[in-house]
């Protein structure tokens, strides 16, 4: 009986505890509208099998920004070319960056490689570096050979795991 009125009351705290939380913490973000997510799981089983179709039922009712939560991950859908012309052009270095996965911040990869790093003048300075020392045609041209027996070991490759 005792244990039963301390699981009520910590429930009952819980709940308001929660209530005044969503209540009163401000928003982190204005996001645009979208359908309403369920706990844990988001929209996720809003896209069907059939996403793009979805995707633009979704457009209809809500418009060309579209806010859908994927399991724990908020995303804005655009639907609109003209909206995302207009985002890319005025938010371009805002939209530059890419979230981090934790799996390459434990390395410490995110600081290391120029595919994780954020748009900065380190950013900048690879991106030169690479497109001068590796992406010039005298060194792809100096590479090809090693190029094309790497194609041809994945090609082999694929074959042999493909054999039943």
């Amino acid at each position: 009986m005792e244990n039963t009125k301390l699981g009520v009351i910590l429930a009952m705290v819980f709940l308001i505890f929660h209530i005044i939380k969503m209540l009163f913490s401000p928003s982190k973000a204005k996001l645009p509208p979208g359908p309403k997510p369920l706990p844990v799981i988001g929209n996720i089983f809003e896209l069907g099998d059939k996403p793009h179709r979805s995707f633009a039922n979704l457009a209809k009712i809500h418009g060309p920004l579209i806010t859908l939560k994927l399991g724990s991950v908020t995303t804005i859908v655009v639907s609109s070319s003209e909206v995302a012309k207009e985002m890319f052009l005025k938010n371009d270095q805002s939209l530059a960056n890419r979230t981090i996965p934790d799996s390459v911040r434990a390395g410490n990869h995110d600081k290391l490689s120029m595919s994780w790093l954020p748009v900065s003048p380190k950013w900048r300075n690879l991106r030169k570096i690479s497109a001068v020392q590796l992406l010039s045609s005298q060194r792809l041209d100096a590479s090809q050979a090693h190029r094309q027996a790497k194609v041809k070991q994945l090609i082999g490759y694929v074959k042999e795991c493909s054999k039943i």
